[in-house]
C-alpha cells in the first residue's frame, strides 16, 4: 500500500507532457490528490486523459517551444480556474547522435522543446505566481544535467541549461513565495527511457547503477508531489536526485 499523500485540494496544477510515461502518471496522483489539473501535450491523447480524471480537468494540444501557444494556454487557465498553485515541466524528447554527425536541427529541437519550452511555461505561470504570492514549480531535468552519456550530447546540455534555469529562479522568485526545484531521475521505464536503453545496452546501464535497475514512473512522481507540496516551503533551488545513486559513482 501506497503510504505518501499530499492534500491539493482546490489547487490548480499545469504539467506538460502529460499525455504518457510519467507525466500521465502525475495527472493521475495529482487528481487523486484533489487538484484541478491544466493538461499540456502535443499528442491529442492528453485530451483523453484529462477527459477520464473529470469533467473539471483542461486539455491542451500544443508545442512548448511556441511562446504564443504557451501564453494562451497560461491565459486559459486562468481564465478558467482564477489562478496556478504548481507547475511541473515534463515535456521533453531524447533523440541520439554520435556528437561529431549531430545535426544543427536535432540540437536545436532538442533545446527548443527541453529548455526553452521549460523558459517559456516558467516565465507565463511564474509571472501569475508572483503577482499572487504563491507558487511551486518543479523542472524534470535528469542525472545527464550532472555526468556525461554516449549519444547524449544535445539531451546532457539541455538538461544542464534546466538546472542552471532552475536554480536562478529559485533566487529570484523565492522572496515572493515562489519555489523552483529540479528532479534528476535516471533512466525511468517509460517509453522515451525504453527507446534510449533498450537491450543490452539498458543492461549495461543497470549495472552501472548501485540499485541495479531503472526507475518506475510511480518513484518520480512520489518525489515531484513533495516538492510541489505545501510541506516543502523551504525547498528551493534543489535537484532532487532520484538516480539509484548512478552519479554518486
Amino acid at each position: 500500500m501506497r503510504q505518501l499523500h499530499f492534500d491539493f485540494s482546490g489547487s490548480v496544477v499545469l504539467i506538460t507532457g502529460a499525455a504518457n510515461g510519467i507525466g500521465k502518471q502525475l495527472a493521475e496522483r495529482f487528481a487523486a490528490g484533489g487538484a484541478h489539473l491544466v493538461l499540456a501535450d502535443r499528442s491529442e491523447a492528453v485530451e483523453a486523459v484529462a477527459r477520464a480524471l473529470g469533467d473539471t480537468h483542461l486539455a491542451a494540444v500544443l508545442d512548448v517551444s511556441e511562446e504564443d501557444a504557451v501564453e494562451a494556454m497560461v491565459t486559459q487557465a486562468i481564465e478558467r480556474f482564477g489562478h496556478i498553485d504548481v507547475l511541473v515541466n515534463n515535456a521533453g524528447i531524447g533523440p541520439l547522435a554520435p556528437a561529431e554527425s549531430m545535426e544543427a536541427a536535432l540540437w536545436d529541437a532538442t533545446q527548443a522543446v527541453n529548455l526553452r519550452g521549460v523558459f517559456l511555461c516558467c516565465r507565463a505561470v511564474g509571472r501569475r505566481m508572483r503577482e499572487r504570492g504563491y507558487g511551486r514549480i518543479v523542472n524534470l531535468a535528469s542525472q545527464a544535467a550532472s555526468v556525461g552519456l554516449e549519444g547524449h550530447l544535445a539531451y546532457c546540455a539541455s538538461k544542464s541549461g534546466v538546472l542552471g534555469l532552475t536554480r536562478t529562479l529559485a533566487l529570484e522568485w523565492g522572496p515572493h513565495g515562489v519555489t523552483a526545484n529540479a528532479v534528476s531521475p535516471t533512466v525511468v521505464d517509460t517509453e522515451l527511457g525504453r527507446y534510449g536503453w533498450a537491450g543490452e545496452k539498458g543492461e549495461r546501464m543497470k549495472a552501472l547503477i548501485p540499485t541495479r535497475r531503472f526507475a518506475t514512473p510511480d518513484e518520480i512522481a512520489d518525489s515531484i508531489l513533495f516538492l510541489a507540496a505545501r510541506e516543502s516551503a523551504m525547498i528551493n533551488g534543489a535537484d532532487l536526485r532520484v538516480d539509484g545513486g548512478y552519479t554518486a559513482c
